[in-house]
């Protein structure tokens, strides 16, 4: 049984608009993205252009076509600016009406006016142009850990193809015996894959949005929002996994604890804007000494920690004399006040087959507490020496001092 074009337009017209709606509703239950706002008018823009080219014959051409079009291009436009615009990036209010203004500028060239053939290449070229604008924006944001993201590249990419092909391949296609346009069995593969992809895109990017959305929330459950980096739970959970992996492959680990000296008195002296602003310093400092291997969290107010994998005695002596001093360097001076900040830390070693994250952290808090009355300013080592009983109860411990750095 043939499919009726006709019957395809108008369902591809409620389509359009039903999903323009749902689309909007979805941002009006979150204005964060705004991007879904687009999304949803270019639906509702592409339901008002297919009725316009219903009114083929009916309307004048000016109508039924240039104006058909000109709101066909922008919904096409709309949607790479929605995919901008997730990615956050600006809106370009150019480049939204540059396929409009080409048709109506081009389209009026002798050439191209007088072709059918021209006309449709010259309409197939502007969607394929904004429909692959958007898949590009899309790849371009592909470190972002959406799954949701990836078919959308390809549905946009392969939507943007059949576009981009259209005049060629209507040419090897058998045609109607009417011969109309309308009626062709290209124009019926073309509308039907039409209607399969704006259902099919509709929900695709639905489903980006409110994964971006589930996304922000975990991220806002285990990151600290001052500094960017992992806040105590996280740290705690980032501990475990690592805890299985030295069960599995045992290798020695550090745990650093770290403190600003005289905080309080920074964000006396300076206020609390500058003492964020140290905080934020120290995180950066201390992220650039570390590997992608090792932990780093802030356990709160000006207290963070560092897990660091793998690492021995030395390693962690160069880790965490590296985190001091470029904190020192980059925390002399900020926003042009003499802030001067330091910090002291406190480092406990444990070797192979004997991690234990509180033992650890109890570990290397006496020793950043002996490296606050010792000057501050500095690294105190403490030896973990944890011999575990076969009853199974708690762990003795030996703590030794092995090093302490001067303040430089």
């Amino acid at each position: 049984m043939a499919l009726d074009v006709n019957t395809l337009f108008l369902v591809t017209i409620y389509v359009e608009a039903m999903l323009g709606l749902l689309l909007l509703f979805a941002w009006v239950q979150n204005s964060a993205i705004t991007a879904v706002a687009w999304w949803g008018s270019a639906h509702l823009l592409r339901a008002g252009s297919i009725a316009l080219f219903g009114t083929f014959g009916a309307l004048p051409d000016l109508v039924s076509i240039d104006l058909a079009n000109v709101i066909l291009f922008t919904s096409f436009a709309a949607t790479w600016i929605g995919a901008r615009l997730f990615d956050g990036r600006p809106v370009s209010w150019l480049c939204l009406f540059a396929g409009a203004a080409a048709w109506l500028v081009l389209g009026r060239l002798t050439p191209i006016a007088g072709s059918m053939e021209a006309r449709v290449l010259l309409s197939s070229g502007i969607i394929t142009t904004y429909t692959w604008l958007a898949a590009y924006e899309f790849w371009r944001g592909r470190e972002e850990p959406l799954v949701s993201r990836w078919p959308a590249i390809f549905m946009l990419f392969a939507h943007g193809a059949l576009f981009l092909l259209r005049t060629p391949l209507s040419a090897v296609l058998p045609w109607s015996t009417s011969a109309a346009v309308f009626e062709s069995v290209w124009m019926t593969v073309l509308s039907f894959e039409a209607l399969l992809f704006t259902i099919a895109i509709a929900f695709i990017l639905l489903a980006m949005a409110k994964e971006r959305s589930e996304y922000l929330h975990r991220i806002a459950a285990f990151v600290d929002s001052l500094t960017g980096i992992a806040n105590r739970r996280a740290f705690f959970d980032g501990c475990s996994q690592i805890e299985r992996r030295l069960r599995d492959d045992p290798r020695p680990a550090a745990m650093l604890v770290m403190d600003l000296d005289n905080f309080k008195t920074i964000n006396d002296n300076f206020g609390h804007g500058i003492g964020d602003t140290t905080l934020q310093i120290f995180a950066e400092c201390a992220s650039v000494n570390l590997s992608d291997d090792d932990l780093i969290g802030r356990l709160g107010g000006e207290e963070f920690a560092a897990l660091l994998y793998g690492a021995d005695h030395d390693k962690a002596l160069i880790v965490a004399e590296g985190i001091r001093t470029t904190f020192a360097e980059a925390a002399r001076d900020v926003y042009g006040r003499p802030v001067a900040a330091s910090v002291s830390i406190g480092v406990a070693i444990s070797e192979p087959g004997t991690f234990d994250v509180n033992a650890l952290l109890t570990q290397a808090d006496e020793a950043l507490y002996r490296a606050k009355e010792r000057g501050r300013n500095r690294t105190e080592f403490a030896s973990l020496d944890l011999v575990l009983r076969l009853d199974g109860s708690t762990p003795s411990l030996r703590i030794d001092t092995l090093a302490a750095r001067s303040a430089a």
